[in-house]
Parts: C-alpha cells; structure tokens; sequence
C-alpha cells in the first residue's frame, strides 16, 4: 500500500508520538480554502460529520492511517459539531470530537505550576468531572516533560493509545485532554511514549481514587457529591487543638485494628466502631497509619503510589469523607500519617515517570534509599516541591485532616543517611545538610499553618536537629511538634531492666528533663516499638506476668504524667501478647480477661484523668509546667515531681520503680492540706494489690525537699500513684 502523503505533525499524529495533535485533528482551515474536519479513531470502519442543524455527512478515511476528514469547502463551520462512528461490528454512536475543544489549563496555572507555586493544582491536575465549553466530561492533565507523547487510555477507547491522544502545553511539560461524556468512576491510565521509543503505562500521579490492588489503574472521582456536617469542629480546630490542651493519639492501623469475619472493615463502619471505643477510652485523636493508595499491604502504607487517592482497600473517597466527619461530629480529631520521603520502584507508579527520572533524582546517591528499596524525591525540582506541597493541602482541604505526622523527617535532612563514605554527595557548601529538603519542609509548614489555621504538623525526627518544632521566621523547620525519641527509647532501655539492675539506670529516666522544653515534644509508643523481633510490650517487660502488666501499668503513668503531648498505638492499651502483625486483626478477646482488662480500664481512667486534670495538659512546653520533689532516690528506685497548671493547680506524682511496697514515705510538697489519690495504678480494680492511700494524707509544716511541707505516703510496688490537693 503506498504510504499516503502527510505533513510531519500528521505523520506524529498517526504514528502516535505527537507532543500537539490538536494542531492537526479537529477543526482547521484549509490550505485551499474552507474548513477541514479530521479525528483520529481506530476502531471506527465508517464516520460521519453531524454539523449542529444540519444532517450527516460521511467522512473520508486518509488511507493507511485511523484518521478520518471532510473538507467543508464553503464559508466557516460552526465549531459545535458531533461524530457519528460506525465499528466493525456494525455498531454505531455519536460523540463529541475532544479536539475541538481548548485547554483546560490557563497561563496563570502554568506559570505557577513551573514556579512551584500552585499550591491547589489537585484541582486541575488528573481527572476532574467538569463542564468544559458547555459540554460535560472529564479533563485530564499529567506532567511528563520528557515524554514523547502521552495519551489516555481506558475502557473507553479500549486502553488504545492511538485514540486519545493529549497535547502539550507550551514548554510546561504539562499534557491535557478534555474527553466529553465520561464520567465519574471511568477507569484509565496515562500511555506514555518515551524518547527511545519505549511504551508504557501509568497510574495518574494525581488520581483521587485507585483501583482495589492487585489492579493498579486510576478512578476518575468526582468529589463535589458529599455534604460535610463538621463545620463547628473545623471552626474550632484553632481552640481545640492548641498547645494549652490535652492531645491523646491512639495511632490505627486501619486494617488490622478491629476485622469482621476476617475481613477489613468499610471506612463507615470503621468511623462508628472506632468513634465509640475512642470516646469510651478517652482518647482526644486518632492517627492513621498512611491511608494513601499503595500495592502492597506488607508496607503499611509507608510505599505510597497515590498522594491524592485514600486507599480502595476500604472503600470509595466519600466514605473516607465519612469517617473524617462523623469522628469530627463526636469529638474526635484525625491525623494522617504523610510519607513524602520516598516512593516505591512499581513501575505502574512515579518511577521514571517518563521514561527518565522525574520526580527522583538521576544519581542514586541522590535518589535511592538503599534500606527500603526506594526512590527519593528530587526537593529541589519546583515541580515535585510542588506536587508534594499539593498533596498535603488535599488533604487538609477535601478530607478536612486536623494535621499531618511527616514519616521519616531524618531520611529527608540528611544526604548521608544510612549511607557510607562516597555514597553520597555533599550540598554545594560541601555539608551533609538537604539543603533542598529543609526549604521543602519550612515550605510545607509555612502554608499548612497559614491556610488551615489549628492544623498541627509532626516530625518523626530521631536525631538532634535543632529547633524542628520552632517557626520558621525564627530559623525552625516549623513543624507544630516533634516525636520524642529519645525519650521512647531511654524509657523502654530502662523499662525493660530488672528492678534490681534499675537503680544503675536511674539517669535513663531524669535524663529527659535536660531537654523536654527545647522542643514541642509528642512522647511515642507506635507501632515501630511492637514488630520486626522487638516484641510486644508484655514481652519487653521483665518478671512474672503479675510484674510484666505492674510495669505496664506504671509506664502508662509515667507517660502520661510527663510533659508532653501522647501517642500510643493500638493494642498497646490492654497489652497484647503478640506483636503487632498488619494482616490480621487485635487480638481482642485478651481485652476481656485479666490482666489485659485491668490495664485497660487503667489506661482508660489515666486517659479521662489526663483531659480532666489541666496540670497534667495545659503547660507541656515550658518549664512551669514541671518541678522535680526528688529525681535523686536511686538507691530506691523513686521519682517524684509536680506538674503544674497555668493557674497555679498542682498535682503530685510518685513513681516506685520496683517491686518493693515503700510505707511511710516523706515527700515535699508547695502547699498544706488534704491530699487525695486520683489514681493508683496497683488498685485491685486494675489487677493489683490494692496498696496505697485510699483515704488521702494530710500534709504537715515539716519542711522537706525544699518545700515548705510535707506528706507521708504508702508507694504500692512497680507503680504510679498521683495525688491533688483538695483544694483544687
């Protein structure tokens, strides 16, 4: 057959590796004259033309190619024309022809787009159900720069990306479509031609739904549907959630918290069964281990593939909407786990997106993470700065999330990490520091605090990098808080010591006084501490089971007594035996039965207490809200300190950090009186032996510990006792 003679741009159109077809297809002046209608559809054997009021006129297939024309040769054609197709099979339909319609995307958006600057891209980028020229359909739009052609692909045009070819928009990099009649919940991926020649297929970066994996194609979703009913919480997220109030986390693992039959809960029934033990238990938050779309379960979440898509696993968008909503109409707020650090190699994902690396760096001193089998993000490339930037403000603003905890913060600010010499390259001042990855999370913080006021942010952060918790405009990172592990790790270091050997540890836990205020302090027990050989809780403790869950018992004490905002990960409240295993559910049915439900009910009533009690929340970041009485009694094995609220109310802790019962023990105390016991973690109600001091002490005008009076107490064995003067 001889080959048809074409243009250049036609010959790129038909051999599908055109950067604009629209220059080509659709509605064009002719050369001689007239108007001239072409379209590109493969599976078509007939087409017509169906000007707007006039009757069918049949098309000209261009021989040897899919594209079909019709010259109109006298006076203009009204733009607003239909096509008529007729398949092999004798099957016939009309549609709009989605090259004669403008782009999507203004020079204003592409302008900020290249400077890393548009910062609700979300809402342009991917698929959005819109109204386009008074024609309803979806757009689409992908970054891909070094792309040689992009198409869509989907059921639609049955995954051929001959069809739906995208153009691109200047030198922007960015491709986009408008494609009439589709509509929500299409199923389509981006076909990309590379510059070798090489096809492949991508998910969409910026999807809002994912196909349920093992499937990996995106969802067009169309999110205006849902009615939120959380507009008095989000008034007040500013009030609630300042730094003078109480912040209890229970960090979720959606699917292994709670299971019916072995199967993952839906996103409603898991908001109406976590809503209801979260208010019994008295926890303030929940945090999500991350809920972005990922293939593999084994992950948890942390190897991200969809930064605007919450995971199909269970269920659509608006029931997550649901979930967010219904926690926020019963008082509970919502965290998410945020992983902008690195993403996983699935070649279905962000990897070399366009057949170069993209959004990761080219050298892999750069951009691997050699422990995780994972790509670093390129932070100094104004594009991904941006597409991460945007990814965390969806999710603040279509999901209304009360903060983000950014997973990994120490992988990001340092170019050695977990590297050795010469598998790194130093910043251009020849340091270690990411330069890039610091102004990327000043960044990140600025806008979040700006635009969501109240909204808190997190750094999981295990090194000494100064000032992460401080703002920016004072040289911080401006993160809200910091995870506290150094105090994790003391805390457990010593937990996990023979009361005997503890009094050679007894710095392991005073130490954290050094520097509790030097940040804004979460204190962690996450799911890090219970998997991978570590052990649970239970196992970590030393002695017999009665001692194993005293321990318990008393690190929740001392946790919840210390300065500090909380986190604790599920299971960890009632004690479960195993380790934590992402594929099956709690081990509930411990809950039941002693000593789980003992140290449950404890950990309930140490949850109310900590809300209830404003020296035990209201000053966690300033000195005045801590006093040591005695951080000296190794010998014993005691601690003993106030906290304080801002009003000058105290309460008075005592922790006995072994198993022997302490009587007629004198400690100082700022004011006379009665003191009562608000709680004590060896109560027979929480499994222990019921020793203490029931009816309260009276403090006396001897003066002790450099206080102007004193009490005389009982210390039960391996426990937290916590007293308040009755006159608060």
């Amino acid at each position: 057959m001889k080959k048809p003679i074409l243009s250049p741009e036609a010959w790129a159109v038909v051999e599908a590796r055109s950067h604009d077809p629209f220059a080509w297809l659709g509605r064009h002046y002719h050369s001689e004259g007239g108007i001239v209608i072409r379209a590109n559809k493969p599976q078509a054997e007939k087409m017509w033309l169906l000007p707007e009021g006039d009757g069918a006129v049949a098309m000209s297939r261009i021989e040897g190619t899919d594209v079909f024309e019709y010259h109109w040769p006298d006076g203009d054609f009204d733009s607003a024309y239909k096509l008529r197709i007729e398949n092999g099979e004798g099957h016939t339909w009309d549609e709009q022809d989605v090259y004669r319609f403008s782009p999507i995307l203004g020079e204003m958006d592409l302008h900020l787009i290249g400077e890393g600057n548009h910062f609700e891209k979300y809402k342009l980028m991917g698929a959005h159900v819109r109204e386009h020229e008074g024609v309803w359909g979806v757009g689409f739009a992908v970054w891909a720069p070094s792309a040689d052609r992009v198409s869509v692909v989907g059921n639609f045009n049955h995954w051929n990306g001959r069809e739906h070819q995208m153009r691109m928009l200047g030198s922007s990099g960015i491709w986009e479509i408008f494609i009439p009649g589709l509509r929500e919940g299409e199923v389509y991926k981006f076909e990309i031609r590379a510059k070798n020649g090489d096809v492949f297929e991508k998910a969409d970066p910026y999807a809002q739904q994912m196909e349920l994996r093992p499937n990996t194609a995106s969802v067009v979703h169309y999110p205006k549907a849902y009615h939120w009913g959380d507009d008095e919480w989000v008034k007040n997220r500013a009030v609630t959630q300042a730094a003078d109030k109480p912040m209890n986390i229970y960090e979720v693992h959606p699917g292994s918290w709670r299971r019916a039959s072995g199967e993952y809960l839906n996103y409603r029934d898991m908001a109406h069964q976590l809503v209801e033990y979260c208010q019994w238990m008295g926890y303030t938050h929940i945090e999500l281990m991350p809920i972005t779309e990922h293939p593999f379960d084994g992950s948890w979440g942390y190897q991200t593939v969809g930064y605007f898509a919450p995971t199909s696993r269970f269920g659509s968008p608006d029931d997550f909407r649901y979930m967010v909503d219904y926690c926020h109409q019963h008082g509970l707020g919502v965290f998410l786990d945020w992983v902008p650090a690195h993403f996983p190699k699935d070649a279905f994902g962000l990897a070399r997106f366009d057949g170069t690396p993209l959004y990761e760096h080219e050298d892999p001193r750069l951009g691997e993470h050699k422990d995780w089998g994972t790509y670093i993000f390129n932070f100094g490339r104004n594009e991904v700065r941006n597409f991460l930037i945007a990814s965390a403000l969806f999710w603040l603003d279509e999901f209304h999330i009360d903060g983000l905890r950014v997973d990994a913060v120490a992988s990001m600010l340092y170019l050695d990490y977990s590297r050795e010499e010469g598998e790194w390259v130093p910043n251009k001042y020849g340091g270690r520091e990411n330069l890039e990855a610091v102004e990327f999370l000043k960044q990140f913080n600025h806008l979040v605090h700006e635009r969501f006021p109240g909204a808190v942010t997190m750094a999981e952060e295990s090194t000494s990098w100064p000032m992460v918790s401080r703002p920016t405009y004072l040289g911080g990172l401006g993160f809200t808080m910091k995870w506290n592990m150094g105090w994790m790790n003391d805390t457990l270091s010593y937990y996990e010591t023979d009361p005997v050997y503890r009094s050679y540890d007894h710095h392991a836990l005073t130490f954290s006084m050094v520097y509790a205020f030097t940040e804004n302090f979460i204190l962690p027990f996450s799911h890090d501490e219970v998997v991978h050989g570590k052990g649970s809780m239970p196992q970590k403790m030393p002695g017999d089971d009665w001692q194993k869950f005293a321990n318990l018992r008393l690190l929740s004490g001392y946790m919840y007594t210390h300065p500090g905002k909380k986190l604790q990960f599920m299971g960890l409240e009632f004690g479960q035996w195993p380790e934590w295993d992402f594929d099956s559910s709690l081990s509930w049915d411990q809950a039941n039965f002693m000593p789980h439900r003992g140290l449950q009910l404890m950990q309930r009533d140490m949850n109310h207490l900590y809300k209830d009690v404003p020296a035990l929340h209201e000053v966690d970041f300033a000195d005045g809200g801590f006093q040591w009485v005695d951080c000296n009694d190794a010998e014993n094995s005691t601690l003993s300190y106030l906290r304080r609220d801002k009003n000058g109310g105290i309460v008075v802790v005592i922790l006995n950090l072994t198993p022997v019962p302490r009587h007629g023990y004198r400690l100082g105390v700022p004011k006379p009186g009665h003191y009562s016991e608000i709680l004590n973690t060896d109560s027979s109600l929480y499994g222990g032996g019921n020793i203490g001091n029931a009816g309260g002490v009276v403090a006396d005008d001897h003066s002790w510990m450099n206080q102007p009076h004193s009490i005389t107490v009982t210390l039960p064995p391996l426990s937290c006792v916590i007293l308040r003067p009755d006159s608060e």
